[in-house]
């Protein structure tokens, strides 16, 4: 089969869209014989190669994996739909880009979940791949389906296609994976269960298989039921020390430009802001910080083994780093020399990161944004944004000072206990920065990008109990902003709503949405991209397997009802977020406890590292 692949992209790339995509031979890539090893691994991103490409993670484990003298990996991403056709009308499966073969010849297939809005995407990657897409019909010879990424923190409606997940960081568990697996493999006498059995007594695996759930009659879930030894709940994995794990020092060059061109160097992770509707502040928990001198170290080899012209200072907040004044000037000196700009993608809404910015600026201007995600300060403190409408007009007069003349301002819509008066006030706060951005002075010039997304409830936050937004009245908040918002120097723009209603439809869903992604699949539906979504699609197939879309997203769930991934410990206890919710409700303010005292979330507990005080500099 791997010469008829070969065969077919010798003569059908060239009447295909960007044929770059399925070359494989990017600077960088490992390319290890396909019989040379013991564990052959293949990683999939369910998305075109230019968003797979961008992805950290997935570079992470294709060094951590190809390292191994016994194991190799591969990658794959999702083909183009006019790849697609081909490939169908060929019979030619799913590859490997580098070793030319089929995803059902390797042994594992590790698929990242990194948002809802791929799902379709996954059960037609397995679909191309010839692989069954129910675990249960899969023999001994076929691949064991791996799932990971934020999303595997509630991955219920997907759960019957994955043999296993993994919930957490993987740069350690792959490798008590891959022994498990090579184990299995040279035994040859055991079943597949047994595998799977075996994979879930390792910690932050899940086996979706080992949990039985028992539904009420109002739809709710009644019970989740672990068995044959399975863990309760399934807790997620976390790297202590981040120095001892992956920065990737040659990670791939892009063959196709991807959506985000340029080098990422990991600086820390997780993060305590406490914002109440964020699923990443809560899930990446705790903070822990690489030390300064291995990220210099770590970026001359970025640089040096890619030729990026440019390099991303990336975390959840970058400027949260304990000792970033120091990285920042230091390493944008040194890149200034090799012409590389060194940029900061998350900021908080203040002058310092506006200042901080600046002093980065020393080879090209990269852009600046802001995200008060709240114009009122009622909603601000439900939603425990800290910042004020006086912070985010020194941050513009800040930034205009130091020669931007254009920024980004990023809002949410249908905010829990958002009014049509807080829609107003973003309009009234987007002219105030227009009249006032100059240090209380007219901007003249300035260009504010204005991006607006709706609110989703999203599992293991805060908010994960109370009812998302329906769409009308989501339409209605778009009609407020586009008729408050016409004005000379402002562009508005705004995430698809019906898009937005489908991702929390499948966000805080269960294992009976499972056939509805199915039919949603075999309808075509690929929904990360606005030219082939169709909200009437996938209604027809939520209906089709018996649902009401309105009943997971429009509902207020109870304290004492079950959640369909209570099963599922991200590291923050459930108690926790039930205070956090009603202090949103009181507009009540939780701090950092990275600054003051602890919150007793409980990520740092039992056995985890602490979040270490910290003092913010300033610059």
């Amino acid at each position: 089969m791997h010469e008829e692949v070969a065969r077919f992209l010798e003569e059908e790339l060239a009447g295909v869209t960007r044929p770059g995509r399925y070359l494989g031979i990017e600077v960088n890539a490992s390319r290890k014989p396909f019989e040379s090893v013991d564990l052959r691994c293949v990683l999939v991103y369910p998305d075109a190669y230019e968003i797979g490409m961008s992805h950290l993670g997935l570079g992470i484990l294709y060094e951590e994996i190809n390292g191994r003298d016994d194991t190799m990996a591969d990658r794959a991403y999702l083909p183009w739909v006019d790849m697609q056709d081909r490939m169908v009308a060929r019979g030619i499966p799913l590859f490997g880009l580098e070793s030319r073969a089929p995803l059902r010849e390797f042994d594992m297939v590790g698929i990242t979940l990194q948002h809802e809005l791929t799902y379709a995407n996954v059960v037609r990657i397995l679909s191309l791949s010839s692989i069954p897409l129910l675990s249960v019909e899969r023999g001994e010879d076929l691949p064991l389906v791996v799932g990971g990424g934020p999303g595997a923190f509630n991955p219920e409606p997907l759960a019957d296609l994955f043999d296993i997940l993994v919930l957490g960081e993987g740069e350690e568990v792959i490798h008590e994976l891959l022994d498990t697996l090579k184990e299995w493999k040279e035994k040859g006498v055991r079943s597949r269960e047994e595998l799977v059995r075996e994979c879930a007594g390792i910690p932050g695996v899940y086996a979706p298989s080992l949990y039985r759930l028992a539904y009420r009659s109002d739809g709710t879930v009644d019970a989740i039921e672990p068995i044959r030894g399975a863990p309760f709940p399934v807790r997620k994995r976390v790297v202590h020390d981040l120095d001892s794990c992956g920065i990737p020092s040659h990670p791939l060059v892009p063959l196709v430009e991807p959506v985000h061109d340029r080098c990422n160097l990991e600086i820390f992770r997780g993060c305590t802001r406490g914002c109440r509707f964020c699923q990443a502040g809560m899930v990446y928990r705790p903070v822990r910080e690489r030390s300064e001198g291995l990220l210099h170290d770590r970026a001359r080899e970025l640089v040096g083994n890619t030729g990026c012209d440019e390099l991303s200072l990336s975390s959840l907040n970058s400027a949260d780093y304990g000792r970033i004044i120091s990285l920042a000037e230091n390493l944008s000196r040194e890149m200034e020399e090799k012409h590389v700009a060194v940029s900061l993608p998350s900021l908080r809404t203040d002058s310092f990161s506006v200042e901080l910015a600046a002093r980065l600026r020393r080879v090209k201007r990269t852009g600046l944004t802001f995200a008060p995600e709240a114009a009122s300060a009622r909603l601000r403190a439900a939603i425990n944004k800290g910042v004020s409408d006086e912070d985010l007009l020194a941050a513009v007069s800040a930034a205009y000072d130091e020669g931007w003349r254009k920024l980004k301002l990023y809002f949410m819509v249908g905010l829990p206990g958002e009014s049509e008066e807080d829609v107003e006030e973003i309009c009234g706060l987007v002219r105030r920065i227009m009249r006032e951005g100059a240090g209380g002075l007219p901007a003249k010039g300035l260009r504010l990008s204005v991006s607006v997304s709706t609110f989703v409830p999203k599992p293991h936050t805060p908010f994960q109990w109370v009812a998302q937004m329906s769409l009308p009245e989501v339409a209605r908040r778009h009609f407020i902003l586009r008729e408050g918002l016409r004005m000379r120097g402002v562009t508005l723009r705004w995430h698809m709503r019906e898009m937005s209603y489908l991702e929390g439809v499948l966000a805080r869903g269960d294992r009976r949405l499972f056939p509805a992604v199915l039919y949603a699949a075999q309808e075509g539906c690929m929904d990360g991209w606005s030219e082939f979504f169709s909200w009437e699609r996938w209604q027809r197939s939520i209906e089709r397997a018996g649902l009401e879309p309105g009943w997971y997203v429009e509902r207020e769930r109870h304290r004492s009802e079950v959640l369909p991934w209570d099963h599922l410990f991200a590291g923050v206890e459930k108690d926790y977020l039930w205070c956090e919710y009603e202090r949103s409700l009181k507009g009540e303010i939780t701090a950092d406890c990275r600054c003051g005292d602890c919150g007793q979330c409980g990520a740092c507990a039992p056995s985890g590292p602490e979040m270490r005080l910290v003092e913010r500099g300033t610059v």
